[in-house]
C-alpha cells in the first residue's frame, strides 16, 4: 500500500474530456486530441472544487503530465483560481500509460489486431504490456517514484489509467480491483496518508 508522509497532502485529477474520449479511442503518448466543450467545463469544475476544499490553492505546487490535454486542463484550472496560467511544472512520470500500437484505435480495432492477446491483457493489465507500450506494473514504478519525490502539498493533473493506478496503490487494491475502478473527469481526489477523499461536485 502506498502512503504519503505525515503532514503532506496530494490533490489529483484526470484531464478534461477529449475528442478521443468521446470517440472511444485509446489515447496514450502519441495521440493527444483537443479538449471538448465538456472538457473545458470539467476543467473549470476542478478549479471550483479546489476553491471549495483546498486550504490554500495558491500555496500548492502544481504538477502536470507533458501531454497537451493535461496541460490545457491545468492552464484552465489556474486561470479560474486567479493564478498565472503557466505556473506549473511538467512531470513525465505522471504521463498516461504508453499504449504502443493501440494508441488512437478503438477497443474493437485494437482487439482485431490480436484477439487472443487483447483478451489476455484485458484480464491481466498488471502483467501484460500493450504491444510496444507499458503494463500497469510499469506505470506503478513511475507512480511510486513520483510519490516518493513529493516534498510539499501538490495538485497534479494526469490521465485515466494513471489516476486509476494511483488510487489503487493508495487503497491497497488488487490488480483486478484497480483495473475495475472508474476514470472520472471533473473530479478531484485528495490523499492524506493512504486515505482518499473524492469530490465530484464543487
Amino acid at each position: 500500500m502506498l502512503e504519503l508522509p505525515q503532514g503532506l497532502t496530494l490533490y489529483f485529477a484526470r484531464h478534461g474530456e477529449t475528442e478521443a474520449n468521446v470517440e472511444g479511442r485509446f489515447q496514450g503518448h502519441t495521440i493527444d486530441t483537443p479538449l471538448t466543450k465538456q472538457g473545458h467545463k470539467q476543467a473549470k469544475r476542478l478549479a471550483k472544487i479546489l476553491k471549495e476544499h483546498a486550504d490554500d490553492p495558491a500555496s500548492l505546487a502544481y504538477v502536470v503530465s507533458p501531454m497537451e490535454r493535461a496541460r490545457l486542463t491545468m492552464r484552465i484550472v489556474r486561470e479560474h483560481l486567479g493564478l498565472p496560467a503557466t505556473g506549473y511544472r511538467i512531470e513525465k512520470r505522471i504521463t498516461e500509460i504508453d499504449l504502443g500500437k493501440w494508441d488512437g484505435l478503438t477497443h474493437d480495432e485494437a482487439r482485431a489486431l490480436d484477439p487472443a492477446f487483447y483478451d489476455k491483457r484485458n484480464k491481466d493489465k498488471w502483467n501484460y504490456r500493450v504491444p510496444g507500450g507499458e503494463s500497469y506494473a510499469d506505470v506503478t514504478k513511475r507512480a511510486e517514484s513520483w510519490i516518493g519525490s513529493l516534498k510539499r502539498d501538490t495538485f497534479a493533473i494526469s490521465h485515466g489509467a494513471f489516476t486509476r493506478i494511483l488510487r489503487g496503490l493508495f487503497q491497497g487494491l488488487t490488480p483486478q480491483e484497480m483495473s475495475d475502478l472508474d476514470e472520472p473527469q471533473g473530479t478531484v481526489f485528495r490523499v492524506r496518508g493512504h486515505k482518499i477523499k473524492r469530490w465530484d461536485e464543487p
